[in-house]
């Protein structure tokens, strides 16, 4: 969930200082642009871990829900939720969650935070060994060479609508981590337990508080 919360961070608010392609450069401003400009918004994703070296090869699906600093990602059993300051993992099998601060995970990593930590570091280029049969879809690798947990990302673009189709992650360990979006829907309504979780409405559920 940790990959998720940083290109989340970067999506949102990157400033991708690619020197040798402007153009790629562009298109990814453009998107993030318009991804911003939403109230909030909510996709289904399709999520994919693999790591050759180790035989992984992980699926899941699940959706998320972004606001701001807050967020909700619910993917296949758990239910992980922040208003910005408190940060909920709730098990639904296991009829517990884990309560804690969002500065005590991941770093300090959320959805919108983590930008100054990376943004200097990358330099973005289109991918045009890979063509597809939608060619306003255009593959962007943003890649570092500074010592992170995350090595390179690359997104995948509808450069006529400015949609953002899907994202992968690349750590030093060589897992790959790919979130396909199956679609987005952006400015819908929100119910006041959508980044919270509210102890009273859920007395059968352990509380573990880890603050």
């Amino acid at each position: 969930m940790k990959n998720l919360f940083l290109v989340l961070s970067i999506i949102l608010s990157i400033s991708v200082f690619g020197q040798n392609n402007k153009e790629a450069e562009k298109l990814v401003r453009d998107v993030i642009s318009k991804i911003s400009s939403y109230d909030n918004f909510k996709a289904n994703l399709s999520y994919t871990m693999v790591n050759t070296e180790m035989d992984i090869n992980e699926k899941k699906t699940g959706d998320i829900i972004v606001s701001g600093e807050k967020y909700r990602v619910e993917m296949e059993g758990q239910i992980i939720m922040s208003d910005g300051v408190t940060m909920w993992t709730y098990l639904v099998e296991s009829m517990e969650v884990m309560v804690s601060n969002v500065s005590d995970n991941e770093d300090g990593m959320s959805p919108t935070s983590i930008l100054t930590k990376y943004d200097e570091n990358y330099k973005s280029s289109f991918d045009n060994d890979n063509k597809y049969k939608n060619s306003n879809i255009k593959k962007i690798d943003l890649k570092t060479n500074a010592d992170k947990g995350v090595q390179e990302l690359s997104l995948m673009v509808n450069a006529s609508n400015l949609g953002l189709e899907s994202f992968s992650v690349y750590d030093m360990n060589g897992s790959v981590f790919t979130y396909h979006i199956i679609n987005l829907t952006p400015n819908i309504e929100l119910d006041a337990e959508t980044f919270s979780f509210i102890e009273a409405n859920h007395p059968d559920v352990e509380v573990i508080d880890m603050r």
